[in-house]
């Protein structure tokens, strides 16, 4: 996922043909879908097309809205930055009042200021975060940035398990390091003990002389941010040096190898990620999961199919609240939600559309290799 391509020019939209539009008071409510349904990354498009068309078709079989009917109108950016300013302008001008999507955060920066010039809601998983840094009102991320996961991370040693004596280890590379820093930070903000921070050689295979450094300091928990490759042998090898404490792994450590390279050691090592599809626990999740599946004959793609059907459910649960169809209403009410059941957990968006709650979890490795969700349940 390209999550970090920025736009380098944006015209905005003049916005008076759209607005008129949205505001028609009957006919179909039109909901946008602006995805890559084309090119690298039309798996994860169509996942969203699809999964936003079902939860449309099961609202019109119910009733609709309002009394009227969902229509959805569909627009392929190819995740292109110049295409999804070309996929904002046509759905403001076809009268739609929210759109779904991107997927890439380029594209995202792109439609965002067209959508926010016609007042049209726009929900995406793009976790750059200058997308929310920007004041769009209509902005609303649906999935957590990237800084999120260290504040996640944070509330899990500290707040959940409780450790009082916590490692950070890191390599150096600037995702880890980046990574490490930032889980450093959040641990100390929510009142956490950082006993040693500490650095290895990706790829060097052999850190028990780090580690031995690290035993003697006694912790309860070492917190790995590097990749699955190293994270595999300093499970291992933390077992063989009979260190006690607990291993906490970063997202990159989320790979069936690290199971293998860990062998017995990998049972009961706690990898932080975003949940995939089928360790969401909740009932909303496993209901959406097999309607998507009797539809389509398949499963989702990724997460990302469900993190989008949440900007959706969330977006027709405003028009219920509020009665309306009008954004002016929607949006402050958007803001204001509350702890929303969404599929992948309860969440609120904070003044800046910034996504707060899950979809982050903690996953336990088991015996097997596979992976129990232990936190949030």
């Amino acid at each position: 996922m390209k999550r970090f391509a920025r736009i380098s020019a944006v015209s905005v939209f003049s916005l008076t043909v759209g607005v008129g539009a949205a505001l028609a008071a009957s006919g179909p409510i039109k909901i946008g879908v602006q995805a890559p349904i084309t090119g690298d990354y039309a798996g994860e498009g169509q996942g969203i097309e699809n999964g936003v068309k079902l939860l449309a078709n099961e609202q019109n079989a119910a009733g609709g809205l309002l009394g009227r009917k969902i229509d959805v109108v569909v627009c392929d950016d190819e995740g292109k930055p110049a295409q999804a300013a070309i996929c904002a302008r046509k759905l403001v001008n076809d009268g739609v009042i929210a759109v779904i999507g991107t997927y890439t955060s380029g594209a995202a920066l792109a439609a965002a200021p067209i959508y926010s010039a016609a007042n049209v809601i726009q929900t995406s998983d793009g976790t750059s975060d200058e997308l929310t840094a920007k004041g769009w009102k209509t902005f609303f991320r649906n999935a957590p940035p990237n800084s999120a996961e260290a504040v996640f991370t944070a509330q899990y040693l500290v707040k959940a398990k409780h450790y009082k004596r916590i490692v950070v280890l890191s390599d150096h590379s600037s995702y880890a390091t980046g990574l490490a820093d930032s889980v450093d930070k959040a641990i100390k903000a929510d009142g956490g003990n950082v006993v040693a921070k500490d650095y290895i050689t990706a790829g060097t295979q052999d850190y028990s002389a780090v580690l031995t450094k690290l035993k003697a300091a006694n912790p309860d928990v070492v917190y790995f941010s590097g990749y699955y490759t190293d994270g595999g042998l300093i499970r291992a090898q933390m077992e063989q040096l009979g260190m006690k404490a607990a291993f906490v792994g970063g997202d990159a450590n989320q790979n069936a190898a690290f199971a293998k390279i860990a062998g017995p050691a990998a049972k009961g090592a706690i990898i932080i990620n975003i949940p995939s599809p089928e360790n969401l626990p909740y009932k909303e999740a496993k209901k959406f999961l097999a309607d998507y599946v009797k539809a389509y004959g398949s499963a989702p793609p990724s997460i990302y199919t469900f993190t989008n059907a949440d900007g959706f459910r969330a977006v027709i649960a405003a028009i219920k609240a509020t009665k309306s169809t009008d954004t002016a209403k929607l949006i402050p009410w958007l803001h204001n939600m509350k702890g929303f059941q969404g599929v992948t957990g309860p969440f609120s968006w904070d003044a800046k559309g910034e996504r707060i709650g899950s979809p982050m979890a903690a996953f336990e490795v088991q015996a097997d290799g596979s992976y129990k969700t232990v936190y949030p349940m």
